[in-house]
């Protein structure tokens, strides 16, 4: 089971998700500003207003990534409610400082691991752009598999049409890592 406190905090191997609050919003608006996030989370120039309202969207769980203290980027989760149809959805931003040191992945992890472990849902979806390695290679460590491809499936700032990459996970799939966030393997 995920550890979560009581006050709804997730613990992954390094990082602490918990609720966003509006006192996260410029931390986040300003990793949005990167140019790596911009990229592929676009918005206007400045994000804070739809940061605030992400807050305050009942149907999205906005997810503050904490290592140590620091505010590293937001992880968000959005259910299908249908009971024939009923899943969650995953979408993740992280700063690019901390690129390549593993906080995307434990992220998504820790969030898997409270999705499917507590919430009780059975499926997993993200969605990737298709010539998103990284993000690709996060999702898949986590036990993410491709499902197919969506073709001009977002349209860039350049108006230009991409790829995305519809990736899930079922539950029966997912390997939970011990507390100590190391694989028994």
């Amino acid at each position: 089971m995920p550890e979560i406190s009581p006050t709804g905090l997730l613990r992954g191997a390094q990082v602490m998700l918990r609720p966003a609050t509006q006192s996260d919003v410029p931390a986040l608006a300003a990793i949005r500003a990167t140019p790596e996030v911009r990229a592929r989370w676009r918005g206007d120039d400045d994000t804070a207003p739809e940061i605030h309202a992400a807050i305050g969207d009942a149907g999205l769980q906005l997810l503050t990534i904490l290592l140590g203290e620091r505010v590293v980027g937001a992880i968000q989760w959005s259910a299908e409610e249908d009971p024939e149809y009923r899943h969650a959805s995953i979408d993740i931003f992280v700063d690019p400082g901390v690129h390549g040191r593993g906080v995307g992945t434990d992220a998504v992890r820790a969030l898997t691991a409270y999705l499917t472990e507590v919430e009780g849902f059975h499926r997993l979806v993200i969605d990737p752009a298709a010539d998103n390695a990284a993000a690709i290679r996060c999702y898949t460590k986590v036990g993410f598999r491709p499902v197919g491809i969506m073709r001009q499936y977002e349209r860039s700032a350049d108006g230009t049409w991409h790829d995305g990459l519809l990736m899930d996970l079922l539950a029966t799939e997912f390997v939970s890592l011990p507390p100590d966030g190391h694989s028994p393997v």
